[in-house]
């Protein structure tokens, strides 16, 4: 296995307890000593890190970007034409998969022994998709049907939109009912869990909470309090909340986390806009207004010092430079797009001074895969047919998953759209993320998941 695989695997046991910016100056001494014929030493040193090798631990995967810390060969014949390791059933909602090294988590509905619907946080063993454990949650009641919104051929299929969060044998979910749940991830066994909403003063939003728990540093970040409390930090291994601060109303969004001009930061696109928190004691760093419209379902994307944010209902874009003065932050406006360049809640992601996403507001079956050049909002190239799905980054490949269940490989390229492979590999209707973890590729839709093996 080489020193790339090995210097991939450190990066995200750093980055998952937020120090992997020193990380950054070994892979850089690794890359120079590689250069220099010392790979063998150097694989002795790193392969302690090995088996943490590829595991996204959480929404946004395991360096907070929606990139993948292997590589993919675009230039292989059989790209995309392998058999699938298994596919399991994955009944109702949006849920994206999280994993470990032994499972992957992703939540369902289904009825229970009393005829009720009701919510479900479940593993999968990660090479066989035999469901390991099972554990009951709330209602699956979302107080309206926009949730089965589609085609007129693929539609229906309401369900849970949050995704689990794992991390040293712990599950972090954060249900529809903003309850927080952590439990085991080798039993499903409840550890601890707080109802948001009733300790924390919270009161629920429309079709009901759909965001992630964060976990940086030793911590589970959650919105949903009430006034003073609207944003809590959580101890993942006690439920002690060591903080809780703002005033904020939660939207649909799950927060984004970087580190801006030598900052850790969290953050949240709330229904007063942007408000960025510093994760360790909860305080807050700045904050921009941006328009809300019945609600906002994409994270912020962090470019370096911008971050980019868009909502649908005729809300559209903008792009904020945050500047740092002293120990103060601010944050301006670059520029703006009412009603252009709306998100739903497909998450673009950012590189090389490029956004890439599938942009449209209720454009179902039909949205496109768009590069947009960061800093001028100029849309580069536009290909339509991808539905709201959602996409992922692999070095400089784009894996797409459209709404309809077909992944398609292509190149992150802001010249041109460039397709590689195409593939329908899920029935159902998939408004879900697609993940990456060492060279297999996990996906799933309102029916079923699927794990393929990708070269």
């Amino acid at each position: 296995m080489s020193v790339f695989r090995y210097r991939s695997s450190l990066f995200t046991t750093f980055a998952e307890s937020s120090i992997y910016f020193g990380y950054l100056e070994l892979a850089r001494f690794v890359e120079s000593k590689e250069k220099q014929g010392m790979n063998k030493i150097l694989s002795l040193f790193l392969v302690p890190f090995s088996m943490l090798l590829g595991n996204w631990p959480q929404y946004h995967g395991p360096m907070f970007n929606k990139s993948a810390n292997l590589l993919i060969s675009t230039n292989s014949s059989s790209l995309l034409e392998a058999s699938p390791s298994w596919t399991a059933p994955t009944p109702l909602g949006f849920s994206s998969f999280s994993t470990d090294e032994k499972s992957a988590f992703t939540l369902i509905a289904e009825e229970d022994e009393d005829g009720l619907l009701r919510e479900l946080c479940v593993s999968l063993d990660l090479f066989t998709g035999e469901r390991l454990w099972q554990t009951w949650l709330g209602m699956a009641n979302y107080g309206h049907s926009g949730g089965n919104a589609g085609t007129p051929n693929n539609s229906g299929g309401d369900g849970p939109r949050s995704t689990p969060s794992v991390s040293e044998g712990l599950v972090f979910v954060y249900d529809s009912s903003m309850t927080l749940h952590c439990l085991s991830a080798r039993s499903g066994e409840t550890i601890w869990k707080i109802d948001i909403i009733r300790k924390h003063n919270g009161k629920n939003i429309t079709w009901k909470n759909a965001s992630s728990p964060l976990l940086v540093h030793d911590l589970v970040i959650v919105i949903g309090g009430g006034p003073g409390e609207s944003i809590i930090g959580i101890e993942r291994n006690t439920g002690k909340v060591r903080w809780k601060n703002g005033s904020e109303t939660a939207t649909h969004a799950t927060p984004a986390y970087a580190t801006i001009h030598g900052q850790d930061q969290a953050i949240f696109l709330c229904r007063s806009g942007l408000v960025s928190i510093n994760p360790l004691n909860g305080r807050e760093l700045w904050k921009q207004d941006f328009p809300y419209k019945v609600s906002s379902a994409s994270s912020p994307v962090v470019a370096g010092e911008y971050i980019f944010c868009s909502a649908g209902y005729g809300v559209g874009a903008g792009l904020f430079k945050i500047s740092k003065k002293g120990q103060t932050f601010s944050s301006k406006q670059i520029w703006r797009k009412r009603n252009e360049m709306m998100v739903h809640w497909s998450t673009p992601l950012y590189y090389k001074g490029h956004l890439y996403g599938i942009f449209g507001f209720k454009e179902y079956g039909k949205a496109p895969l768009q590069c947009i050049d960061l800093l001028t909002g100029k849309i580069r190239w536009s290909q339509k047919g991808f539905g709201p799905g959602n996409l992922i980054r692999s070095g400089n490949s784009l894996l797409v998953l459209s709404d309809e269940g077909e992944l398609i490989i292509t190149e992150a390229n802001s010249e041109k759209y460039i397709e590689h492979k195409r593939r329908k590999i899920l029935s159902g209707k998939c408004w879900s993320t697609p993940i990456l973890i060492d060279h297999l590729i996990l996906a799933r839709s309102t029916k079923e998941s699927i794990a393929l093996p990708i070269r």
